[in-house]
């Protein structure tokens, strides 16, 4: 499908990322009522690495003024896999925007899984955005995975309370801890359909070269001198977020999870950090929803993953 008339499509420039914020900004107040994805969450996506390429896998829709109005993306997420996205400027919805982004899109995951034997094309929605519900069902996909963003605004003085008995919680000790992590967490997550691991090497390159990147945000829980608890965290936006949080399937049960996410919050806290918000697939299988609404922490907006089979 064409753009309409009077609109563009062409390459973001990495200039251009505050007015794609805002477009991303007003796409999610239209839709949920609030900012949650914001402008670090942007230059995160924007990082050029071998599954990313800003000039060739993301597309801004401009105006006959040169405004932005309309923004999409998609990165190779693991082999065989595609994922995507898109957001159109509330004004300037139902003209067929996003319809021609999508089919943009669409071509380039032809281009990037060429060669797969078995391809998937994703493509991700706010779970309230019907008319994108509408166009998707029509191109033939389904939704495959559901998830929340959950959020706690933390009062002064957070205390985070002891840990269990036997468990030692401390901040990471880069050098020597990133691989103790990136086990608990790989090994923890084995069973989340969501989760895709990376190697050791990967995962570390990923995470320290993020400009969020912030070690003293990250917690290491140990049973003795074995690791087996991990959470990661950073600031996006004035925004504490716990971006992992890990526990081996031996240790589930005895609180290690809640006493490292009441740690990070009390962290936060000490920063002057009133939000926190967690991203969680809402069938996770280990019932992290239930701990981090028995922590305080409540779902805020959904969002839902659509699939098929790529052609």
């Amino acid at each position: 499908m064409d753009l309409p008339a009077g609109y563009d499509l062409r390459a973001p420039a990495p200039d251009d990322l505050e007015a794609v914020a805002e477009v991303l900004a007003a796409d999610q107040l239209a839709d949920t009522g609030q900012v949650v994805l914001d402008a670090d969450f942007l230059r995160e996506a924007w990082r050029r690495g071998a599954a990313f390429d800003l000039s060739r896998d993301a597309w801004v829709v401009v105006d006959g003024a040169g405004v932005i109005v309309g923004y999409g993306q998609i990165k190779v997420e693991e082999p065989g896999l595609a994922e995507s996205w898109g957001v159109v400027q509330p004004k300037h919805r139902g003209r067929g925007i996003g319809a021609a982004l999508l089919d943009t899109i669409e071509a380039r995951s032809t281009e990037l899984l060429a060669g797969s034997p078995a391809p998937r094309f994703r493509h991700v929605i706010w779970a309230t955005d019907q008319a994108a519900e509408a166009m998707l069902r029509s191109r033939a996909m389904r939704p495959v995975h559901h998830f929340w963003h959950m959020q706690i605004d933390l009062p002064d003085g957070f205390e985070t309370g002891p840990a269990p008995a036997g468990i030692e919680i401390a901040e990471i000790e880069p050098a020597a801890d990133l691989p103790a992590v990136h086990a608990v967490i790989t090994t923890a997550f084995a069973e989340d359909r969501s989760h895709h691991p990376d190697s050791l090497d990967q995962w570390v390159e990923e995470h320290t070269g993020s400009p969020s990147y912030d070690p003293s945000l990250w917690l290491l829980a140990r049973d003795g001198s074995t690791p087996v608890g991990a959470l990661t965290g950073s600031v996006l936006g004035g925004n504490g977020w716990v971006d992992y949080l890990a526990t081996l399937a031996g240790h589930r049960g005895r609180g290690v999870g809640a006493a490292l996410l009441r740690r990070s919050f009390a962290t936060f806290a000490g920063r002057g950090i009133r939000r926190v918000i967690l991203n969680v697939d809402a069938e996770n299988p280990t019932g992290a929803t239930a701990l981090y609404e028995r922590e305080g922490m409540r779902a805020i907006t959904r969002w839902d993953v659509w699939e098929r089979a790529a052609p």
